[in-house]
């Protein structure tokens, strides 16, 4: 496959789960912050755009409006829905002769239909909107595309971005914790309270809920989950004998991470969330660069503000 091919397919990948998971965080924070008068704007406004590799300007007074227009409508914003919806249509007519028409259509009319502006009330309708562009553009490539190295790359660079996600969400939580969302609204934000029940049959506890969220082995959107996918995608991915076990950095990266998370007790996790959350991030901008300089090292990797890829 073409270097150029490859790096298209993984960034269509990344820029679809990109868009998704900064839908789900949105959706939840900016909720919160209408809920709760008690809540202090600019400092969570802030600590959002933080953990999500946005620079805040210092000078001004930062309201909900503010997050909503960079994070969300901005074209120009690295780390905004609107901005990964364009970049995942580009990717993928750069792609063409491998991506499928009906991927192509569903990408194309999404990044079409992105509005440029949002009134108040329809802001939730709007990232649910977000959610179900992605999971049909992921459901008709998952469903059409042979599993050769075309599936690989897209469903590697989907999953390097679902662990940093995720890593985001929770971070918030760290971040905000006196007046930040609780387990459960973190839980439904991942779409994943009614696993978290059928797995422990109980009110979301803080341990519980960030077990599941992070070293669940079932659950998709788990950040050991989505290790693992990573893991084994790249494992596919790169030329290996029977008795080379481990042959690139990339797969090291993701393997040394998957194991750091399952050895390490979730109390002392929980004790130090943000740290480790951090180093997950750390991770996949790490990952994401060693898959550039082996696959398509003669492209720069976009990047978020911020660092985190």
């Amino acid at each position: 496959m073409l270097s150029r091919i490859a790096e298209s397919l993984f960034w269509i990948g990344r820029y679809i789960e990109r868009s998704d998971g900064t839908a789900r965080i949105l959706d939840v924070h900016l909720q919160l912050l209408l809920e709760d008068p008690w809540i202090d704007e600019d400092s969570a406004c802030r600590s959002l755009l933080s953990v999500m590799g946005s620079v805040a300007p210092a000078e001004a007074r930062l309201e909900r409006r503010d997050v909503l227009q960079r994070l969300a409508m901005d074209r120009s914003e690295p780390a905004s829905i609107a901005y990964s919806l364009a970049a995942a249509r580009e990717n993928a007519r750069r792609a063409r002769e491998i991506v499928s028409t009906e991927v192509w259509e569903c990408l194309n009319t999404t990044s079409a239909r992105m509005p440029r502006r949002l009134q108040g009330e329809k802001v939730h309708e709007f990232f649910g909107w977000v959610h179900e562009r992605a999971a049909l553009a992921v459901g008709i490539f998952d469903s059409a595309t042979s599993r050769d190295e075309a599936w690989h790359f897209f469903t590697l660079g989907r999953n390097i971005e679902r662990a940093d996600m995720t890593a985001r969400l929770l971070a918030t939580r760290s971040l905000t914790e006196a007046s930040g969302p609780s387990w459960t609204t973190i839980l439904r934000s991942c779409g994943a309270y009614e696993a978290y029940l059928r797995t422990y049959r109980g009110v979301p506890s803080s341990k519980n809920a960030a077990e599941f969220l992070i070293l669940d082995r079932l659950f998709p959107r788990s950040i050991l989950f989505a290790l693992s996918q990573a893991e084994d995608c790249m494992r596919e991915l790169e030329p290996h004998s029977n008795r080379a076990v481990v042959g690139g950095k990339a797969q090291r990266l993701l393997g040394q991470a998957r194991s750091t998370l399952e050895y390490t007790p979730i109390s002392e996790v929980l004790d130090n969330l943000l740290p480790h959350m951090d180093a997950i991030q750390q991770v996949t901008l790490d990952t994401s660069e060693a898959i550039r300089q082996r696959f398509f090292p003669t492209h720069a990797e976009p990047s978020w503000i911020g660092g985190h890829s």
